[in-house]
């Protein structure tokens, strides 16, 4: 009987301690726009799985990325600092920078990692790697291991960026070293066929502007790229591959609680989804959405399969705001299906108006986030830091995540009912130009005097038509105060 006692009374403790330690699964999708999904609004692209999550969970619709673009926002999620206060951070790198987290810095994954549990990385990088020019012949580091991943297979920067290869624990999948690879985005290396010097040999899609320097898989790039031809992805397979390994994390760390951080390409440049998904009327680009709605659909799916969905915070979202024409001809540009990529929001990625930065966000986790529901929360991937923290129970460093606001009480339904977020910093595609929302208003200020900043109220003009600058000057007063505020602290979270 004493026996039975025990074994009974470690079950129920060990069940106990996974409850406590919910497993972490944060996808990010890539230029993929608010009005981009069947659960906000699409009627040209299909995304049942996405669909199927948002019913299962919280839909967001006040939702931002930090940043318009991808590297300052990838350096926000994982860091909770808005990435203005750390330059190497705040850019689009190319494929050749250093990493650009410090190692010092603590990020969700090294949280976790302290906490017990296993943490991986695949998919878009787009965060530099190694301490200096990133030699792609050798063991690269510091990388995602040295902030806080156990396991990394990488897209070092972007499809439409060299090298075209793929970086597992540090090192280039399929390097041959008697092939070596150069990567460089100042001058032409080697002799391989560029795109503005070959057009003739692009056999896949041409660019429309820029993306005209090494040819790889019928694709000019941005910069120049020589050896490593072993190694090279093929972007019809990329969301294959990817996907592949995220599901493989999953299956090898199913004992224990785990971070999976799944970044995919889709629906990036060179939107080049594999054929089985081009059935959409939006072209290549409706395509590359299904794609990614096909990739999540997989991660659930294994989820089910290891009985793993009622413990695991499952959080999708975007990047930054959706694009059409991104420098290539793919059809995007002229698109006369009618789909518009942020619905009715005015702007594009990169620019600071509502589609800039905008973004679909939606969060299930089975008896906790309350399901089929919509928050008008004010919430933004700086905040998951905090977020996530509180949600496997961890303890904040006074130095950790010195931007990001606890959003668990609201997702949870525990909230005393205010916003969470006083305010909301966000930054275009230009690191200086910066909008701050406080409530229903939004103050855009860019980066050099000639231009005139806006003021617009989101509640009564969503789609920011109206500038209300010059009538509104006390208001105007305040928010720039607070926007200087924000800008000269080291730190905004509240405790």
């Amino acid at each position: 009987m004493r026996l039975s006692a025990l074994v009974i009374g470690l079950v129920l403790a060990t069940t106990a301690s996974a409850a406590d330690r919910p497993n972490v699964v944060v996808i990010l999708a890539d230029d993929i726009g608010y009005g981009d999904l069947g659960c906000y609004g699409s009627t040209k692209v299909r995304t049942p799985n996405l669909d199927k999550l948002a019913a299962a969970g919280t839909r967001f619709t006040d939702a931002h990325s930090p940043a318009a673009v991808c590297t300052p926002t990838r350096y926000s999620l994982l860091t909770g600092q808005y990435s203005f206060r750390h330059r190497p951070g705040a850019s689009i790198l190319s494929g050749v920078a250093p990493l650009a987290i410090p190692t010092d810095r603590s990020t969700i994954a090294t949280m976790l990692k302290k906490a017990g549990y296993s943490t991986g990385v695949v998919g878009k990088w787009h965060l530099g790697l190694g301490d200096k020019e990133t030699d792609y012949n050798v063991e690269i580091k510091p990388g995602p291991r040295e902030v806080g991943f156990d396991y990394s297979f990488l897209i070092p920067a972007t499809g439409d960026r060299t090298p075209c290869v793929y970086v597992e624990n540090g090192r280039v999948v399929g390097h041959d070293p008697n092939d070596p690879i150069r990567v460089n985005y100042k001058e032409k290396v080697g002799a391989e066929p560029t795109g503005k010097e070959n057009p003739e040999q692009l056999t896949n899609q041409k660019p429309s502007y820029g993306h005209d320097m090494t040819i790889v898989n019928g694709i000019s790039r941005i910069g120049w790229m020589s050896g490593g031809r072993a190694a090279r992805w093929k972007d019809e397979d990329m969301a294959d591959t990817i996907t592949a390994k995220a599901v493989k994390f999953l299956d090898d760390n199913k004992s224990k609680p785990f971070l999976l951080y799944f970044a995919t390409h889709d629906a990036h440049v060179p939107r080049f989804p594999h054929p089985r998904f081009r059935t959409s009327p939006h072209g290549l680009r409706g395509a590359a959405i299904q794609e990614f709605d096909w990739s999540v659909g997989e991660i659930l799916a294994k989820l089910d399969e290891l009985k793993l969905a009622d413990n695991t915070l499952v959080i999708v979202t975007s990047d930054n705001g959706g694009v059409m024409d991104d420098g290539y001809f793919d059809g995007t540009g002229n698109d006369t299906s009618g789909h518009k990529c942020n619905g009715s929001l005015r702007g594009f990625k990169g620019s600071n108006y509502e589609g800039g930065h905008r973004v679909p966000f939606l969060v299930r986790f089975p008896g906790r986030v309350a399901a089929n529901a919509t928050s008008k929360e004010l919430t933004c991937h700086v905040d998951l830091y905090a977020t996530i923290a509180a949600a496997t129970g961890q303890t904040l460093g006074a130095n950790d995540a010195p931007d990001s606001f606890n959003h668990w009480p609201a997702w949870t339904g525990q909230a005393a009912g205010k916003p969470v977020r006083p305010h909301l910093l966000t930054q275009a595609g230009n690191f200086q130009a910066h909008a701050i929302r406080m409530g229903d208003w939004k103050l855009m200020v860019p980066p050099g005097p000639k231009m005139k900043p806006e003021l617009y109220n989101l509640a009564a003009d969503p789609m920011e038509s109206k500038n209300q600058y010059d009538v509104e000057p006390d208001r105007v007063k305040t928010m720039r105060a607070e926007l200087q505020r924000v800008r000269e602290a080291t730190r905004t979270r509240p405790d």
